[in-house]
């Protein structure tokens, strides 16, 4: 299995490099020999929370040349074969800081923790009410109100709705008014 925490050593540095956060670094896929492996790297630029098509290929570009300098010295990351995927967290973002739970404070997550909380569960659904420290605050829809460690969180994510399509940020517009419609004669 491949060391996260190398890889983003590796990869961490690249993505600041060009002015953006790094939002995750995960490997999905091949598991159980289902398919290819894929090495996936989640950025953004912390003014507008997306990547643009190009700063996605920049940064891919970065990642895929500083891994085949490491390879060239003889350091392997993964492994088996993957793939490189570079992308913008979208808007049903993975929430992977702290600072993900505040900025989307009064949003619908999913979250997932590792030891159970409120009995036996493992699995919250609700709206984001705060941020204390290094505690979650959520009204958990079978729950009510939870406080939670951001230790005990395996994974989380927005859920899309229409208020977190109303809240979120237009994307980036540059270069849409050069683009050109062909009239047909």
């Amino acid at each position: 299995m491949a060391d996260i925490a190398r890889i983003t050593e590796i990869v961490e540095p690249e993505v600041k490099a060009l002015g953006f956060e790094l939002v995750r670094i995960k490997i999905m896929g091949a598991e159980a020999g289902e398919g290819e492996n894929a090495l996936q790297i989640m950025a953004e630029r912390p003014e507008t929370g997306q990547l643009l098509i190009e700063d996605c290929a920049e940064l891919s570009r970065r990642v895929s040349d500083r891994i085949d300098e490491l390879e060239e010295a003889g350091e392997t990351l993964i492994e088996e074969a993957y793939r490189l995927e570079v992308s913008s967290p979208g808007i049903d973002r993975p929430l992977t800081r702290l600072k993900d739970f505040e900025a989307w404070t009064g949003h619908e997550a999913k979250i997932a923790l590792i030891e159970p909380v409120d009995g036996n569960r493992k699995s919250l659904h609700g709206d984001l009410t705060g941020v204390n420290g290094a505690d979650i605050a959520i009204e958990d829809r079978k729950s009510g109100p939870l406080t939670i460690a951001f230790a005990n969180i395996h994974s989380a994510r927005l859920v899309l709705t229409d208020r977190l399509i109303a809240a979120t940020r237009p994307l980036d517009t540059t270069g849409a008014e050069d683009i050109l419609e062909e009239q047909e004669d």
